[in-house]
């Protein structure tokens, strides 16, 4: 007797295809929204630090060399014609060298930010510095007293025979539009006029 088994044919299961269930999408888009939120943060912040960084590098890198090219006029000077509290002549190798303040004009908001600080050798003038918000110089004399009275023709010629030692002090700002304005103090040293005849 032949026994005949017969094996089940195997059926092929069909199951349906798999897809994102709402759910799923909406915390999908939710995360790369967080994602995409913190990378522009943080472009943002690099951009603005940036511009920060490269304004203060601006300031510093004029105030630096102006007060580098004043130092070396100022030691040389035999010397100096006072025309205001922002404006003097040198006298340096019998050329006359003159550092101006120009205020400039104000901004829409009526802040003074647009002063530069010159020096003019024979006609032709440089600017040293820009930004700038406010401004002097400050004399003394031999025994380190501070002249302060620029005023009238006669504390000007005075402070012309007594003025030993110069110094500069000085704001300046930088602004940009995506970010807070950068601002510099620059308080000079006390620069000797080492050619300059004085008496005590």
């Amino acid at each position: 007797m032949t026994i005949t088994t017969h094996w089940p044919i195997p059926t092929k299961v069909r199951t349906g295809r798999r897809a994102f269930t709402l759910v799923e999408l909406m915390i999908g888009a939710s995360l790369g929204a967080v994602v995409m939120t913190g990378v522009m943060s943080t472009f943002l912040f690099l951009g603005r630090s940036s511009a920060n960084i490269r304004n203060y590098s601006d300031m510093e890198t004029q105030a630096r060399r102006a007060l580098e090219t004043f130092a070396e006029d100022t030691r040389q000077a035999s010397a100096v014609t006072w025309v205001s509290s922002t404006s003097l002549t040198l006298v340096v190798n019998a050329t006359n060298i003159s550092y101006v303040f120009d205020v400039g004009a104000p901004n829409s908001a009526g802040v003074y930010n647009a002063g530069r600080l010159t020096r003019t050798v024979g006609g032709t003038a440089t600017t040293l510095l820009t930004g700038i918000t406010s401004f002097n110089f400050q004399a003394y004399t031999i025994t380190g007293a501070l002249i302060s009275d620029f005023s009238s023709a006669s504390a000007r010629t005075t402070a012309n025979g007594t003025t030993k030692q110069l110094q500069i002090s000085l704001s300046a700002v930088r602004s940009t539009q995506t970010v807070a304005s950068a601002t510099n103090i620059v308080l000079s040293a006390r620069y000797v006029m080492r050619n300059k005849r004085v008496t005590a």
